[in-house]
Parts: structure tokens; C-alpha cells; sequence
């Protein structure tokens, strides 16, 4: 194996075993996207796009080259004239292997390289998801606290003034004029609270589907990510 295809199967062992840390249940999505905010990432990130590009550009030519090859010793008219001579068939055929296995090499390389991208793309999403929904809730639990207190002091207000029309007093007017601002009071923050609440709850749903879709993307990656391994096992037992 020459140089550059030794680099890219180094390449492709990388980035399988890369994935294969991501897919590691004990680890969860906030601890990745810790991992990816330190200095170091964030250093590297005006890089990274340049990068990712220049990876994707040379894996597509070795891709093409391997492609070429591939074509060219799966000629039918050298195949019939290898025929001929059994050295020169073996030949062939030794090149069209290698040719093939740069092939699965360069493009197995260039898929997982999109792929582990999107997984971490995923594993962002779905860790500020998870925050967001933390968020919500916490802010739904003050929510319905506030309107218990709110609802708990209209009802002691409402029984106070019933209280004292069943008593028969002669209520003061500026005393029954400001509990009845606060009763109106009330109820305005008790309204707000209501559709602060209802506002929170749908923000909380529509995150929980967002999360919900960023899962299953992820478990469908992580399915591609398993197949394609199995496939480069069977590949290099075949090799062997």
C-alpha cells in the first residue's frame, strides 16, 4: 500500500474509532458539548471550515482515482488478453483488488467524514435542547407557583369582603376602593401568569418534539455508522 492510501486508511481507523466514542452511552450530549467549548475548539474553529473542505476535496480526488483504476482493470478487452498469459491475468487481478479496496477506502473515509460532522452537530443540538427544556420547566414550576399565591390572595380578599357585608358594617369607601384595586390587581397578574404559562407549555412541547426529531436522527447515524463498520469488517476479512 503506497503512502497516501496508508494515510487515508489511517484516516478512516480515526475516524471510525471517533465515532465510535460518541456512541458511548455513559457519555452524555452536555458532556460533549462541554468537551467541544473548551479554548482549544474554539482556537482551531477559524480553521476548521478550511479545513473540512480541503479533507472533502482530496478524499473526492482519491475517490475519482481509485475510480478510475477500478475501471481500467475492469476491462473487458485486457481481461481477455490477460487470459492469455496466467502471470499478466494474476497481475490484473492483483491491481483491480487494490484498486477496489482504495476504492472502499477513500469513499467509506469521505462518507464518515460528513457523517461525523453531522453528529456533532447533532450532539450540540440535542445537548442545548435538553438545557432549554430544563429552562422551561423551571420556569413553568415558578409560573404555577405564582399564580397558587395569586389565586390563595384573591380567595382571602373575596372572603374578606363577604365577611363584611354578612356582618353588616359599613365598610370604609377608601378602604373597600383599594381592596378592590387589589383584587383587580390580582387578577391582572393572575391573567398574565395564566398566559405565561400556557406560552411556556407550548414553548416546552415544541422543544420536546425538536429533541424528540434530534434523537432519532441521531440513533439513525449511529445505525449507518454500525452497518458501515460491519461492512469494513467483513471487508478486511475478505482482505485477509
Amino acid at each position: 500500500m503506497t503512502l497516501q492510501w496508508t494515510a487515508v486508511a489511517t484516516f478512516l481507523y480515526v475516524e471510525i474509532a471517533v465515532l465510535i466514542f460518541f456512541c458511548l452511552p455513559f457519555i452524555s450530549a452536555k458532556r460533549w458539548q462541554k468537551i467541544f467549548k473548551w479554548s482549544i475548539w474554539s482556537r482551531l474553529s477559524q480553521f476548521w471550515n478550511k479545513g473540512f473542505l480541503a479533507m472533502i476535496i482530496i478524499l473526492i480526488v482519491l475517490f475519482l482515482d481509485a475510480l478510475r483504476e477500478v475501471r481500467k482493470y475492469s476491462n473487458s478487452d485486457q481481461s481477455k488478453d490477460a487470459k492469455l498469459h496466467p502471470n499478466m491475468f494474476d497481475h490484473m487481478h492483483m491491481k483491480l483488488f487494490r484498486a477496489q479496496r482504495n476504492l472502499y477506502i477513500s469513499g467509506f473515509s469521505l462518507f464518515l467524514w460528513l457523517v461525523m460532522r453531522r453528529v456533532v452537530t447533532l450532539i450540540s443540538q440535542l445537548a442545548t435542547a435538553a438545557d432549554s427544556c430544563v429552562d422551561l420547566q423551571n420556569q413553568v414550576e415558578t409560573t404555577n407557583k405564582a399564580a397558587k399565591k395569586y389565586m390563595e390572595d384573591n380567595q382571602i380578599l373575596k372572603q374578606a369582603l363577604a365577611d363584611a357585608k354578612e356582618g353588616g358594617q359599613k365598610a370604609d369607601p377608601e378602604e373597600s376602593k383599594r381592596l378592590k384595586e387589589e383584587l383587580q390587581r390580582l387578577k391582572e397578574e393572575l391573567k398574565t401568569s395564566a398566559d405565561a404559562l400556557k406560552k411556556s407549555k407550548s414553548d416546552l412541547d415544541t422543544m420536546k418534539k425538536q429533541s424528540d426529531g434530534l434523537t432519532k436522527e441521531y440513533k439513525r447515524l449511529l445505525q449507518e455508522h454500525q452497518q458501515l463498520q460491519n461492512q469494513m469488517d467483513s471487508g478486511d476479512k475478505k482482505e485477509n
